[in-house]
């Protein structure tokens, strides 16, 4: 393993390639079926939602078992395992648009299994990561894993509705087959170090050892309830954010469209300098400029009730994807840094399936405030909700942390 700071070992890179491959296909599936069933089975709004939430169910149900099995088998096996379940997902949907037997609900059951597929990725692609790299190379390689992840978050909504466009509904699902069946390709040629088989005990009993390890830590407490306060804010903004650019801005669709867009520029954005940003600054500090740029985008999207213009909102959206893509990576680098490798599949899947928890929440929340208050009133709220989560990472242990050694030399209460 190479301990020069700059180049990291090809296992990383077959991993990191493997990844831009895998979230490519996800991102170009999601943003193909909705369209796929609005132009083939004229869908509307509810069968859209119906898909929406059953694709979004494995994250919620799935993620503490299969971060369990992360931490019981081969990661890289996981890993496989879960990206054959995309390509057989893909090949069922896109037999079935060459037969003509294309439904809502066949759409619905893939995307839940290739869903599935993404979760076992996302459980075990952070855990893999320290066994591949040395600890001062973390950062960087969590970076770019966060590139891969924001280039096909920013690119995959476009190509999907492109390739549409231009080729037929089928054409978006044969290139995402591509991509997974490429994202096996590179994932098969890594060597996965051989970890210490731990001792076989009751699934429950090793899910409560997760979970006690990250509530008792006080660093990785409070990184998990910021994430669950952002999540929350951000669904209420996902709510009542098209209805008022388009009722109160008064944008057009396009518009709304590019407002959208600048947030995977953020991202983009973010993760490239984040790896330059983190070594300019003690890492506390480096931590905390997601949950303050999030602050930050909030009030700029308040101001724009005052001053109504598409820039107002874009520059919100591009600070939102930028701000907390740096939190990402920061704060993913720090859960690897203090959590034992035995327990790493375990804790990753709990600070997933708590972000996911609170989506609907804050969905729910922003519908209800949306639909009772006024503008001013939602946006307040989505303030507020941001402002707490600021609150709460700076009021941690997590502030005063010089570096991931600091981190590393003791942080249970």
């Amino acid at each position: 393993m190479s301990s020069h700071s700059n180049a990291l070992p090809p296992a990383f890179q077959k991993l990191a390639f493997s990844n831009l491959m895998a979230q490519s296909a996800e991102q170009l599936t999601l943003a193909a079926v909705p369209i796929v069933a609005v132009l083939l089975l004229q869908a509307g709004p509810g069968e859209i939602g119906v898909i929406a939430a059953v694709q979004s169910l494995p994250f919620l149900l799935l993620s503490i078992p299969l971060g369990l099995l992360a931490d019981r088998m081969s990661r890289k096996k996981l890993m496989l395992m879960s990206e054959w379940l995309r390509v057989g997902a893909l090949l069922v949907l896109i037999a079935a648009m060459l037969l003509n037997l294309i439904s809502v609900p066949l759409l619905a059951c893939v995307g839940f299994l290739a869903a599935v597929g993404t979760v076992g990725f996302s459980v075990s692609a952070p855990s893999l990561v320290p066994a591949l790299v040395d600890s001062q190379q973390l950062a960087q390689a969590n970076g770019r894993l966060e590139l891969a992840r924001s280039m096909a978050f920013a690119g995959g909504p476009a190509l999907a509705g492109a390739l549409i466009a231009w080729l037929g509904g089928s054409t978006s699902f044969v290139l995402s087959l591509m991509l997974s069946l490429a994202a096996l390709g590179f994932l098969s040629q890594i060597q996965e170090p051989i970890r210490q088989a731990g001792p076989d005990r009751h699934p429950w009993l090793e899910i409560k050892e997760g979970a006690h390890f990250v509530w008792s830590n006080s660093l990785m407490r409070p990184i998990l309830l910021t994430s669950v306060a952002w999540n929350i804010s951000w669904f209420v903004l996902q709510a009542i954010y098209v209805p008022y650019a388009i009722r109160t801005i008064g944008m057009n669709p396009s518009e709304v469209g590019l407002t959208l867009a600048c947030y995977g520029v953020g991202m983009v954005m973010g993760s490239l300098l984040a790896s330059r940003v983190v070594s300019m600054m003690p890492f506390g500090v480096a931590i905390l400029l997601g949950p303050f740029f999030s602050v930050l985008a909030a009030i700029v999207m308040a101001l724009s009730l005052w001053a109504p213009y598409v820039g107002m909102a874009a520059l919100s959206y591009f600070l939102f994807g930028f701000g907390p893509i740096i939190w990402t990576i920061t704060s993913t680098t720090l859960r690897q840094s203090v959590t034992p490798n035995s327990m790493m599949g375990r804790v990753t899947a709990i600070n997933i399936v708590a972000g996911t928890g609170a989506r609907p929440i804050g969905a729910l929340l922003g519908g209800i405030v949306g639909e009772m208050g006024s503008d001013l009133t939602s946006l307040m709220v989505v303030v507020a909700g941001f402002g707490v989560q600021a609150v709460v990472i700076t009021c941690s242990k997590v502030r005063s942390l010089k570096s991931l050694s600091h981190a590393r030399d003791g942080a249970t209460d």
